[in-house]
């Protein structure tokens, strides 16, 4: 299996490429407008993009999973999630929690992990060449190394009324249902890195190799005072001060 992150500096976000070497086939996870870089990685590697599916409804950069997929023929997978008003606005394969795609070998599940946004997905991976256990989980912006997704962004940047305590109510049920009941060894991939505004306290990935470029379950259960039984409350009312800038 290939697994590589795409990052972007100025936004400190990241995307994923997932392949099968066995079968030639790739998807792509969050991508950006950009798309030439996926392109370039799975020629580079053999492989034919066969999918594209993101995470959730992106509000902070601008999304490539149309492009990419109109690019290469791809087809198109999102979320499914998240009631009638988060729905996406464009055909594709619709995901719901314990979905899957398939890339020969490899099992991409979805698991619905609401609380950042309503709709979200995170990606459970299963090399099965190797295991029939999970191995990996793309969170989003559900889970990051050091930190949890803002459930406030709705209402600071979206124009939400009070969306922060439901979405602080959903994140504390992902973390106890979805997160909290995975196997230590699992590694974590986020979304984000250290100086993203979607978290509080967003701590820095170490370069490849993959082996330790990703926060393992083990070691990221102990940043949770959040899955105390008050903590829907702490997610709440913990958030930071929304990022303001000045007129040019």
């Amino acid at each position: 299996m290939l697994l590589e992150r795409i990052y972007d500096e100025d936004l400190a976000q990241a995307s994923y490429l997932i392949g099968c070497q066995a079968k030639g086939e790739a998807l792509v996870v969050d991508a950006r407008r950009d798309i030439e870089v996926y392109r370039r990685l799975a020629a580079a590697n053999g492989m034919k993009i066969v999918a594209v599916t993101e995470t959730h409804i992106h509000a902070d950069y601008l999304s490539g999973t149309r492009e990419l997929a109109a690019a290469t023929g791809a087809q198109i997978y999102v979320s499914g999630e998240g009631g009638e008003d988060w729905q996406y606005g464009f055909d594709g394969g619709r995901l719901f929690d314990q979905s899957t795609i398939s890339l020969g070998n490899i099992t991409v599940k979805a698991l619905h992990t609401p609380g950042h946004t309503p709709e979200h997905l995170s990606f459970l991976i299963t090399d099965g060449a190797f295991s029939n256990s999970p191995g990996y989980l793309l969170s989003g912006d559900f889970v990051f190394s050091g930190d949890l997704g803002r459930p406030d962004l709705l209402d600071e940047a979206a124009g939400g009324v009070d969306t922060r305590f439901a979405g602080a109510h959903d994140l504390f049920v992902s973390l106890k249902e979805k997160f909290l009941t995975l196997p230590d060894y699992v590694q974590v991939f986020p979304g984000h890195g250290s100086g993203s505004a979607c978290g509080k306290a967003l701590g820095a990935l170490p370069p490849p190799p993959w082996a330790t470029n990703a926060a393992s379950l083990g070691g990221d259960r102990s940043l949770k005072p959040t899955t105390r039984p008050d903590s829907s409350t702490h997610c709440s009312m913990d958030s930071p001060t929304p990022m303001r800038t000045s007129p040019a």
